[in-house]
């Protein structure tokens, strides 16, 4: 993938039965979060993602594949929570980054569910924070400033915007 061209880019919501492909991208995604945050596997050799069956059964949640020419490329989790929409996790696989497919995406995700938007990123992840910034920036069309929280005993940047779009 990492040679190839972009030549289609989809954003699919997730059906339930193909709810077992989700949870083994979401293995990756955990794997490079680990840098990150603590997380331990299982006995099963698994990190897991506790919630995930949440998002077939709460209807302010959203689980998107991200598919490019038709093959997997990464997730994006999303959920409402007080009226506000929350980027809950958005991962591109590593030979697919660094060709604005995730700006793409991110930008996608935010025309089709309007509404006040808040993604968090962990202040450790430089690159996760320089990415955001510019996604959002672009967005919105201009540099929006994070506000730092802690949670956890980790340092949070959470941009905060709106999102008027409809697709």
């Amino acid at each position: 993938m990492a040679g190839t061209a972009l030549t289609h880019l989809e954003i699919l919501p997730v059906p339930l039965e193909q709810a077992p492909i989700l949870a083994n991208l979401l293995e990756l995604y955990v794997h490079d979060f680990s840098e990150f945050l603590d997380v331990e596997i299982g006995e099963d050799g698994r990190f897991g993602y506790p919630a995930l069956s949440l998002y077939w059964s709460e209807p302010d949640r959203h689980p998107f594949f991200i598919k490019l020419d038709g093959t997997y490329a990464g997730l994006v989790l999303v959920k409402r929570e007080c009226a506000v929409w929350d980027m809950a996790e958005f991962f591109i696989l590593r030979g697919c980054r660094r060709r604005g497919i995730g700006t793409q995406v991110a930008h996608e995700v935010w025309k089709r569910l309007p509404g006040l938007w808040e993604v968090r990123v962990m202040e450790a992840n430089v690159s996760a924070r320089r990415f955001w910034a510019g996604a959002v920036a672009m967005f919105v069309g201009e540099a929006i400033q994070p506000v730092c929280v802690e949670k956890g005993g980790k340092r949070w940047e959470v941009f905060s915007f709106q999102s008027n779009s409809t697709g």
